[in-house]
């Protein structure tokens, strides 16, 4: 992970611990190029674990979340759900790279 990223996250632990609770959120990982060296982020790309809920509730948290992190970051941000991790691939790529910022 990129120094002024990681400086950032963990100066945002907080508020992230904060909405992730308040969504009801299981599980956040960061990915993608904000997670290797050298490279600059254009956007943010987190995995996240939203667990079981009727589809109304499961949407409405994904893009509270969304909104949220786009918010606190002052940048793009996409989403992966586990469900999406179907191309084994990605799914590789993603386990390599993912750095845990909240689990509840």
């Amino acid at each position: 992970m990129t120094g002024t990223l990681a400086a950032e996250l963990s100066s945002h632990r907080a508020e992230l611990a904060r909405i992730c609770e308040r969504l009801g959120v299981r599980r956040l990982e960061i990915f993608g190029s904000a997670t290797r060296p050298g490279e600059r982020a254009g956007d943010l790309d987190f995995l996240v674990d939203l667990g079981e809920r009727p589809p109304r509730e499961y949407a409405d948290a994904y893009f509270r979340l969304r909104e949220s992190l786009e918010a606190l970051f002052e940048l793009p941000v996409d989403l992966i759900t586990p469900a999406n991790l179907g191309n084994p691939y990605f799914r590789q790529r993603v386990e390599q790279e993912k750095t845990l910022l909240y689990a509840a």
